[in-house]
């Protein structure tokens, strides 16, 4: 039988290391519930997808003021640009500067804080962080186009499809702000909703019909600059869709008491509540057919994109099987390497060694 004490001589000291201790520790870790300490112990790693896609994440760190915005200025003020084309850049602007922060706020103050292991504890930083990034790359756009940001911020309490949206995940967000005894399967699955929530709701299918106007423009060579940001802010999403999605799933292996019937059939109410309401917001964003694509077609690839997060997560569809009427936003994703704007040159924005292009299956 193997010790469970680890010896280590050097010259005249001895040292003696509990390797049963380590051990529990090891097996104490928990998505929830886990041992609590005050030391960030990440190693040894027991979610080791969590380790693998911070890693992934890092490998992808981007900066706004890279991007050129000088194209992008002369279009805002050029005749050839119509009312419709700004107004989805407005929208777009406008809905994301707060709803960025929203995730960021709801990641540090509600998911993290209840998460136990280190290494979660690591990965829900930098998703976190980057939600910093993508604020900070709309306070670029804005000063940039010369945006008064004070109607940015009206859109939040003026337009009611914006508002809406908003008050769907912050009144759960603000629920969770409290003491929750999460030994107690109503917490759990509490808890367990604001990821779904946050992940598969807000950023897997919220986010998607305006990701989805923007890149049609930049698809068109209006706006490239805003298209680019939007292009890393959506890789930098499919990794924040994964990460929850991941996160959820251990959850519920470890506490198969949340995995209820009734628990699975609440969370499709709550797509289809988020489906409903993007399509309300859509519906706004693009009042009239533009760009190339009908309103229609946005409307069909939320329902797609919902039922995709619901399958991802090992529920049932609302909808028969729907083909994706938006293909080509996958190809927008492919950004391992970008054309300098000024300078001819090809720029990493991803380590050569964490190059990944995404797939399609993670749209």
């Amino acid at each position: 039988m193997a010790s469970n004490t680890i010896t280590i001589q050097l010259g005249n000291k001895t040292f003696f290391l509990d390797r049963a201790k380590a051990e529990e520790a090891f097996e104490a870790k928990r998505v929830i519930n886990g041992r609590q300490t005050m030391f960030f112990n990440i190693l040894p790693l027991k979610y080791q997808w969590a380790y693998d896609l911070y890693k992934k994440m890092k490998a992808n760190h981007w900066e706004p003021e890279d991007i050129p915005m000088q194209r992008d200025c002369e279009q805002w003020r050029d005749s050839s640009i119509t009312d419709i084309e700004r107004w989805i850049i407005k929208m777009g602007i406008g809905y994301f500067s707060a709803a960025e922060g929203i995730v960021g706020d709801n990641i540090l103050h509600v998911i993290r804080e209840l998460v136990t292991a280190p290494e979660l504890k690591l990965i829900l930083g930098r998703h976190a962080h980057e939600e910093n990034i993508h604020a900070d790359s709309l306070v670029y756009m804005i000063s940039s186009l010369g945006i008064n940001p004070h109607e940015c911020e009206a859109m939040f309490d003026d337009i009611p499809t914006i508002k809406k949206k908003t008050d769907f995940v912050v009144s759960n967000s603000r629920a969770l702000r409290r003491d929750l005894d999460m030994s107690l399967t109503e917490n759990k699955q509490a808890l367990a909703k604001n990821i779904f929530l946050f992940g598969q709701c807000m950023e897997g299918t919220q986010f998607y019909g305006l990701f989805g106007m923007v890149l049609a423009l930049y698809r068109q060579n209006k706006f490239r600059g805003i298209g680019e940001m939007f292009r890393y802010t959506l890789r930098d999403e499919s990794n924040h869709i994964e990460l929850l999605r991941n996160l959820l799933m251990d959850l519920v292996q470890e506490n198969p008491d949340v995995w209820t019937p009734e628990f699975r059939q609440e969370l499709r109410q709550t797509m289809a509540e988020a489906v409903r309401l993007e399509k309300e917001f859509i519906q706004d964003c693009l009042p009239i057919a533009a760009i190339g694509l009908t309103k229609e077609e946005f409307l069909t690839y939320i329902d797609y994109i919902g039922d995709r997060r619901l399958e991802g997560c090992g529920l049932e569809p609302l909808n028969p099987p729907i083909v994706n009427p938006l293909p080509w936003l996958a190809e927008m994703m492919d950004i391992r390497k970008e054309q300098n704007f000024f300078e001819g040159r090809v720029t990493e924005y991803q380590k050569a060694s964490a190059l990944t292009a995404v797939s399609d299956d993670e749209l």
